[in-house]
């Protein structure tokens, strides 16, 4: 099983190659998502044509949504790294998701999360 972040779904779903070669290859069959990223590529949307696109594109796969431990992981990760890696509240609920579920983080972005303890990154 492998959590994906924002930017690999973006890039699988605009048709980046390498990203769906990457997908393909290693974790399509075993992906999760955490809620927030959910939320941010509903965000995204500038239409509802391309909401529900986007809505038949994510049925495919299991969400993980916000509960109190994921919270509490995430809170504490905002206290002890904003200050010293700027850590944004997103990035502290995906990180969050990831170490509470004790599922690899798979994204482009290793920089946002390398700080994180007991984070697992797979980078494509």
């Amino acid at each position: 099983m492998i959590l994906c972040d924002t930017n690999i779904l973006i890039h699988y779903f605009n048709n980046y190659q390498s990203t769906i070669e990457s997908f393909d290859n290693n974790c399509r069959e075993n992906v999760v998502l955490p809620a927030i990223v959910v939320m941010g590529l509903y965000r995204g949307m500038g239409n509802k044509t391309e909401l529900f696109d986007m809505r038949r594109k994510l049925s495919f796969y299991r969400i993980i949504q916000l509960y109190e431990t994921i919270s509490a992981e995430a809170i504490q990760l905002i206290e002890v790294f904003k200050l010293s890696y700027n850590l944004h509240i997103p990035d502290a609920l995906i990180g969050a998701t990831a170490v509470v579920s004790g599922i690899p983080l798979f994204t482009y972005n290793t920089k946002d999360f390398a700080f994180t303890p007991g984070l697992n990154l797979c980078r494509p």
